[in-house]
């Protein structure tokens, strides 16, 4: 059973030092490749979908919130504030009421709708202490975020494409949804009191998930305190489900702001907000994500998606050239050289790269790399630019697979034959 806490520490991802504080991990340099580029596949997607990105301040006036609400119905798990000039501001616990402000900061008409409007940005919640663990609750958190703004006509649409926005990102990294939860409110006074609105945004919500042929189940007392919410659901090893991904239907906060456009009547209109997140936050995206592959993670997500094995001393400029030519496509590579043990010790420290290039004397005479790949496949002898091809490639697209080719990869044989990885190396 894979436990992203030990994996994380034993493959140099993340730690926590009790200097910086319980809740507060710190990303090592292979954790941040990763992050970094399931960060760049986040931006990239909503490119593609029409989103305009944004950066929004962490720190925000109590009455910001006292405003959208969440100081009446989510202080507990806020920050207390702080005083600063005689203002008390806030550690935000939430993007979407600075993306209202954002919206708000200038007339909108119904030409620009839907607009859409996203941030990987920085919150804060003030977990207790019993509550953390690793990756999956933190009390800094760095989350996926969009707010589409949109008439009432084009709210189903709008979820309707943020569900296939998640379906085709799960399909990238390797993610099996658990369950789809349409999440709706509970007894008590936790919820924003307007019955009408929530029946309005609950039958929404309901339509996009109809529209997308997604089998779900509705549960009370999971909804945000201003709407209900889709809800993706995974599973770990352990058989613990947690909310990866969300889209939601929000009357309250357009309200409470007063957000307005100008219609195609010249009347002013209030539009409806779609809150939206594709990965959730970054860290449990990346706990699950450890937890899921055992850190053999796909090629285009791996920390090292290369490890260049020269076989002496000799083949060492021809490694390091090597390398250079993956750094400017863009690929992260690692030349692990003899000074790092025999040929087959290396072999099994990379055990979890992806691909691995030996390089020989005669590979290095004739110009070519004899590879593996981490599933136990080896190649013949390829030249070293028609290898870097083909590996950009299925980096660029975003596959899980090891290898897309005309000429398949054959298993090794013999005592050098490599296993595929059964547990990641220890420390």
């Amino acid at each position: 059973m894979h436990d992203h806490r030990r994996l994380g520490r034993e493959l140099g991802l993340f730690d926590t030092d009790p200097l910086i504080g319980a809740g507060l991990p710190y990303w090592l340099p292979d954790g941040a490749a990763v992050r970094h580029a399931l960060e760049e596949y986040v931006r990239e997607a909503e490119r593609r979908a029409g989103y305009q990105h944004v950066y929004s301040p962490v720190l925000g006036k109590r009455e910001l919130y006292e405003i959208s609400g969440h100081w009446a119905h989510y202080s507990d798990d806020m920050f207390p504030p702080m005083d600063l000039g005689g203002e008390q501001v806030v550690l935000r616990p939430s993007l979407c009421p600075h993306h209202a402000l954002i919206f708000r900061s200038r007339s909108r008409s119904h030409r620009e709708l839907p607009l859409r409007m996203a941030e990987l940005g920085g919150m804060y919640r003030s977990e207790p202490s019993g509550v953390l663990g690793g990756l999956t609750r933190v009390r800094a958190i760095q989350l996926n975020d969009a707010h589409v703004f949109c008439a009432l006509e084009q709210v189903t649409e709008e979820a309707r494409a943020a569900l296939g926005m998640i379906r085709s990102a799960y399909e990238a990294l390797g993610i099996v949804p658990g369950r789809y939860r349409l999440s709706l409110p509970g007894p008590g006074g936790k919820y924003v009191e307007a019955p009408d609105l929530w029946r309005r945004s609950t039958a929404l919500l309901t339509e996009a998930l109809d529209a997308s042929g997604l089998p779900y189940e509705a549960e009370e007392g999971e909804a945000a305190f201003y709407g209900p919410k889709i809800d993706v659901q995974v599973t770990d090893a352990a058989g613990r489900e947690s909310t990866l991904s969300t889209v939601q239907v929000d009357f309250h906060q357009p309200e409470r702001f007063d957000l307005r456009y100008v219609g195609a009547d010249g009347a002013r209109h209030r539009p409806v907000m779609v809150h939206r997140s594709i990965v959730g936050s970054v860290e449990r995206a990346v706990a699950h994500l450890v937890e899921r592959h055992g850190g053999a993670f796909p090629a285009w997500l791996a920390p090292t998606q290369l490890a260049i094995l020269p076989v002496s001393d000799a083949e060492l400029p021809h490694a390091t050239a090597l390398a250079r030519r993956c750094v400017s496509l863009g690929l992260r590579a690692d030349v692990a050289g003899p000074d790092r043990g025999t040929l087959a010790a290396r072999v099994r420290a990379a055990r979890l790269v992806p691909y691995q290039a030996v390089i020989g004397a005669r590979e290095a005479a004739a110009g070519l790399v004899s590879v593996r790949l981490r599933d136990g496949r080896r190649l013949h002898a390829l030249p070293a630019d028609d290898l870097l091809t083909r590996i950009s490639a299925l980096v660029a697209s975003h596959s899980t697979g090891l290898w897309d080719g005309p000429e398949p990869p054959e298993r090794a044989e013999g005592p050098d034959r490599l296993d595929p990885p059964s547990r990641p190396p220890t420390a």
